[in-house]
């Protein structure tokens, strides 16, 4: 069984280009985007709808509410799950999303250290006083390469690797395994140069779609006290409008500049995978080109 994976920045046509191939490949999609796991989160999350799909069975997407932790250990056994009753359907698997921990996590042997709920709700008690910034110095000087792929505001990832170097007594980047593959997988990366323009158009279509009007439709469903998707690009943002902290366009502009950071490091994560294969989204092509890299492969497996 191969599993296929189409990954790559926010706004390079992923999503368009799984679901061509899903036609021919004759494969059912997997989500594997950490954001379009909740429900209610349809435009900022530029969720593809039912009709978008067109008959291409979608899995993962919609499972939790928006007040539900994004845990990457339960979506590996959610995926694994999902790609086993794909391949006993005798169709294909195809993970697609921007969100590389995620993707790692599926077709890797990948097990998570433990956890500590001691350890983790003091560090947890300590962020709420003092902020993240002091957690991630703390961090820098214990593990030089975790704090540098973690953002300085990102307080639950901050936490999670103090909580793992505090329970293992190993840096947070020496606690996490080798890749070793677990499925054998084919992973087309999409990319474009004119990203930057085209993240600019998608968040305008998203407030013109109603995003500020789903965002406050999701509060009373609990969406401030979602510790993931009140954080997700957008929702932050808007959040922040309705609570009065910033103006609609400077939310606006928060969105687009926070977009376009998120995709930098989206690049670079993917960029460091030598097993997977860049595709040119600009490209007419396109769907032609992947083919062609899905047929060279098959052809050396055969």
């Amino acid at each position: 069984m191969r599993v296929i994976a189409i990954v790559g920045p926010t706004a390079a046509g992923k999503s368009a280009l799984s679901i061509a191939l899903a036609h021919v490949l004759d494969a059912e999609v997997i989500n594997c985007d950490s954001m379009q796991f909740y429900r209610g989160m349809d435009i900022g999350t530029a969720k593809l709808s039912p009709d978008e799909r067109e008959g291409v069975p979608h899995h993962l997407l919609d499972i939790w509410p928006v007040t539900e932790t994004a845990s990457v250990a339960v979506f590996q056994d959610l995926a694994r799950d999902a790609i086993a009753q794909v391949a006993a359907r005798g169709r294909t698997p195809m993970l697609v999303g921007g969100t590389g921990l995620y993707l790692r996590a599926v077709l890797e042997e990948f097990e998570f250290p433990g956890t500590d709920p001691d350890v983790r709700a003091r560090l947890e008690a300590e962020l709420a006083v003092t902020g993240p910034l002091p957690l991630h110095r703390r961090l820098a000087d214990r593990d030089p390469a975790a704090a540098a792929k973690i953002l300085p505001s990102n307080g639950r990832r901050i936490v999670r690797a103090l909580e793992v170097i505090e329970i293992t007594g190993l840096p947070f980047t020496a606690a996490l395994p080798a890749p070793t593959p677990r499925y054998e997988s084919l992973q087309l990366a999409v990319d474009r140069d004119d990203l930057p323009e085209r993240i600019e158009l998608r968040v305008r279509k998203m407030w013109q779609d109603g995003l500020v009007d789903e965002v406050r439709g999701l509060i009373p469903q609990g969406l401030r006290d979602g510790k993931t998707a009140s954080r997700a690009l957008g929702y932050q943002q808007v959040l922040a409008y309705l609570d009065g902290d910033c103006t609609e366009e400077e939310a606006f502009a928060a969105t687009v500049t926070g977009t376009r950071r998120f995709v930098r490091r989206q690049r670079t994560w993917f960029r460091r995978d030598p097993a997977i294969t860049w595709l040119d989204g600009a490209r007419e092509d396109l769907v032609e080109q992947a083919l062609q890299v899905v047929s060279a492969v098959e052809g050396v497996a055969s």
